[in-house]
């Protein structure tokens, strides 16, 4: 496990489902290279769909934007090392 701990900027998910998210973030940054941020992103989506049913998306990475509509309390976004984790689910209509 990496000794860093994660910042949570901004998220409406459980207390649960936000460790949960964390650890996996964690586990992720110990399994590739920081700079494989797609690889890591999709460690954390796989999870996520797996535990928490399909159309979970995430997006990681030191500098990015993003607009988008997410399903109540699915949202979480944190930094953890140097780069910032956004994970949500999203909202059908």
């Amino acid at each position: 496990m990496l000794e860093g701990k994660a910042m949570i900027q901004d998220t409406d998910m459980p207390v649960k489902m936000q460790m949960k998210a964390m650890t996996s973030a964690s586990q992720a940054l110990d399994l590739y290279d920081v700079s494989d941020c797609k690889s890591i992103a999709a460690h954390i989506k796989k999870e996520f769909d797996s535990m928490y049913g399909s159309g979970w998306q995430c997006v990681v990475g030191s500098n990015f934007g993003c607009f988008f509509t997410h399903k109540h309390g699915t949202f979480i976004y944190f930094c953890l090392e140097t780069l910032n984790f956004l994970i949500f689910k999203g909202a059908s209509y």
